[in-house]
């Protein structure tokens, strides 16, 4: 009997808070499942939540920062001490940020019941927390490269904080919270997956002896990059002014360009691989919708929103948690057929989003089935990590590796 079946209950407790990745990545899943039945079941009865936030603000609000947020928590916590060789974050102050996470996620569903400073206060307090970790770990490490991370990660604070305001009806931009937050999340989707994807597609091309390896990032990639977040943010605070959209259009051709030359085409045998390429590809597919959008009507605002929310984020961070708790937990990196499956799901469930954007008819249906489609892949995702995420590394694995 291996020591990960006889660990008790308490053991099982301490392990999940050894690496930001185990709590925050176990809470992402749940997460991402429960408040999107939740919306599912508000949008089909018409039932209120006891929240200051009108149901689709409480969806749009908890996507981004609750299930988003504790996604990027979780990546953040874990890569910066591979980033600055400082010791992660764990034990009790990691079960702080945890238990933050959660008071925040409480206090948005009962509001209503609470005094407005009480509930804006506790939902601040996560990415306040989060913002200021991120700042010292690389900050004390003197890390330049890494030091451009921090900013999305106060803009996602701020982005919060102007959701909640509106909710409580002080004068602020219609919007622009969700909206900041969205080019925030998509800023540190687009930077991140520029080093993490051509890096582990290299790796694994030259084990097998390819010799069309993906490009090294250039001036091309910066320039790629600086288009498409330009658009983002000209868009959050101006979405409806043209020359925002026309930036988003040509950040979409640049970055596709950018995906070409990762070489994404060579990984199709490995789905752990693939799907990292298939997530950028929605971002450039996003971006071209959302540029779209704002230059005519025949395109609709929310097929932009979701191929870059359910499509890109929603299928980076499954490929981002499957595969870092794989690697984190001592078990090969290749995806099983469990895995391959939820891929599938969340892809679909991308592409029925998507579809029920531009559908005149059987739209309740199709959003239906697009969050049965998400919710599968969490529930999944789930059920067959979190017992390595609750586990000690497996040794014994690493050993036969």
């Amino acid at each position: 009997m291996s020591e990960a079946t006889v660990l008790s209950r308490p053991q099982r407790s301490m392990t999940l808070f050894t690496q930001g990745f185990r709590p925050f990545f176990l809470a992402a899943g749940l997460w991402a499942a429960f408040a999107l039945s939740l919306w599912i079941v508000m949008l089909d009865t018409g039932m209120r939540l006891p929240s200051r936030f009108a149901p689709l603000s409480w969806h749009i609000h908890e996507m981004l920062f609750g299930f988003v947020m504790a996604a990027v928590a979780g990546f953040l916590l874990t890569a910066i001490p591979n980033w600055t060789r400082r010791l992660p974050v764990s034990g009790l102050p990691l079960a702080g940020l945890a238990a933050l996470w959660l008071l925040a996620r409480i206090c948005c569903l009962i509001s209503q019941w609470l005094p407005p400073w009480l509930a804006v206060s506790a939902d601040l307090a996560f990415p306040l927390a989060l913002a200021a970790v991120v700042a010292r770990e690389i900050i004390a490490a003197h890390d330049r490269r890494n030091m451009p991370v921090i900013m999305p990660v106060i803009v996602l604070g701020i982005a919060n904080l102007l959701m909640d305001l509106e909710a409580i009806h002080v004068a602020v931009p219609a919007g622009l919270g969700w909206r900041l937050g969205l080019a925030a999340i998509l800023v540190l989707v687009s930077v991140i997956a520029g080093r993490i994807v051509p890096g582990f597609t290299r790796n694994w091309l030259a084990l097998r002896h390819s010799t069309s390896l993906p490009a090294k990032p250039g001036a091309a990639d910066r320039i790629a990059l600086g288009t498409l977040h330009a658009g983002l943010f000209a868009w959050a605070f101006f979405p409806l002014l043209p020359e925002a959209g026309g930036l988003l259009i040509l950040g979409a051709i640049a970055n596709l360009w950018r995906l070409s030359r990762w070489q994404g085409a060579q990984t199709l045998a490995e789905p752990l691989l693939i799907i990292l390429h298939i997530a950028y590809g929605w971002l450039c597919i996003g971006a071209l919708l959302l540029g779209a959008s704002v230059l005519t009507t025949s395109v609709p605002l929310s097929a932009g929103i979701h191929a870059m929310t359910v499509g890109a984020i929603g299928t980076m961070i499954l490929a981002v948690m499957t595969r870092a708790t794989r690697g984190h937990t001592g078990q090969p990196l290749a995806a099983d057929r469990t895995t391959t499956l939820l891929y599938a799901c969340v892809i679909a469930a991308a592409i029925v989003r998507v579809a029920a954007a531009f559908a005149s008819v059987w739209t309740m249906q199709l959003l239906a089935i697009a969050a049965g489609f998400w919710v599968l892949a969490f529930v999944i995702f789930v059920v067959r990590y979190a017992p390595l995420l609750c586990r000690p590394r497996d040794r014994a694995m690493l050993r036969s590796r």
